[in-house]
């Protein structure tokens, strides 16, 4: 447990090195000076604005979302079986539909 007459760095009294730094730092002097010194600090910790950050974004996505969209082509044209050729006009009119040989073979066989 600490007593009252030991140093800690978290006391509440006044530092007075930490004052003097403060003050040197902060000390206006030349008031012009001071206030072009201030305004530069300001402008180079200023964020980008929303938009600035948002169209920097926006860029990534749109081309995340272009290799998605071709690689998803790509696999389903890949993964599509070959086509088979349709039939020919004779084909399709003298071939029975498969259906209607299934339902005559099935009276045939009772």
């Amino acid at each position: 447990m600490m007593r009252d007459n030991e140093s800690s760095p978290f006391s509440h009294e006044r530092d007075a090195e930490l004052s003097t730094a403060l003050s040197a730092a902060l000390d206006a002097g030349d008031h012009t000076a001071f206030t072009a010194r201030v305004l530069a600090g300001l402008e180079s910790a200023r964020a980008p604005s929303w938009d600035t950050e948002l169209s920097r974004w926006a860029r990534v996505g749109v081309a995340a979302a272009l290799v998605v969209v071709i690689a998803g082509y790509l696999m389903s044209q890949s993964a599509r079986p070959a086509a088979a050729e349709p039939p020919t006009v004779e084909e399709a009119i003298v071939a029975p539909p498969v259906a209607d040989a299934f339902i005559v073979a099935a009276f045939l066989n009772r």
